[in-house]
């Protein structure tokens, strides 16, 4: 097993929920949390760990996110007009790797982070290789030609795990989709509840 899944199945065990709602997550098997004291008695947790939980939830679900540059997001949230918690979850959903995996081209978040640094996706007919770009409402991205008969591809694809959100469209044939508009908490197919508003409480400390 990669470090890249265990890291994956770390998180599933640590939050006690399975954050992908993928088949294979070992919470599926055991909803306890891991090591040798996994099976013990928790503790109520403090206003401040509820907090902490909810921010290591969000940022977990994101793949490999660093702590500054979630920050960093959070910090663009609150510069930008309306709710804070509303724009932080616009924010991490225009991230390219959340969308390339929100259009299925990829089977994991992590995988779709790996995907666009090693340069397999377009947006507007321009290779671009950071995961963390920003994609706009009408921007088109696909999947590059010498790409799109990778097998972890057209396996991703055909897998009946997931469904595209309404705020993308994707042409699965072409390996082509269009972001149509940035969405709300409500509208991000997330498997686990995400509050975004303990996150602004969190950062607000």
């Amino acid at each position: 097993m990669s470090k890249r899944i265990q890291a994956k199945y770390k998180i599933d065990r640590r939050m006690g929920e399975n954050l992908w709602g993928r088949p294979k997550s070992p919470v599926n098997r055991r909803e306890y949390g891991p090591g040798q004291h996994g099976q013990g008695r928790r503790g109520k947790i403090s206003d401040f760990g509820i907090h902490l939980r909810a921010k290591q939830k969000l940022k977990g679900y994101y793949g490999s996110i660093t702590e500054k540059g979630f920050r960093r997001l959070y910090e663009e949230a609150t510069r930008l007009k309306g709710d804070t918690s509303e724009n932080l979850i616009g924010l991490l959903e225009r991230r390219l790797d959340a969308v390339v995996y929100r259009m299925k081209f990829v089977p994991t978040v992590f995988a779709a982070r790996q995907f666009v640094n090693h340069g397999h996706v377009m947006v507007n007919g321009r290779k671009v290789n950071i995961g963390s770009y920003q994609v706009k409402p009408g921007d088109v991205i696909e999947v590059r030609q010498k790409s799109k008969q990778m097998a972890l591809v057209l396996e991703s694809v055909d897998s009946p795990e997931r469904d595209v959100p309404e705020y993308i469209d994707v042409d699965h044939k072409a390996m082509k989709g269009t972001f149509n508009a940035i969405p709300k908490l409500a509208d991000v197919p997330y498997p686990v509840m995400m509050e975004p508003n303990l996150i602004v409480e969190y950062y607000s400390r």
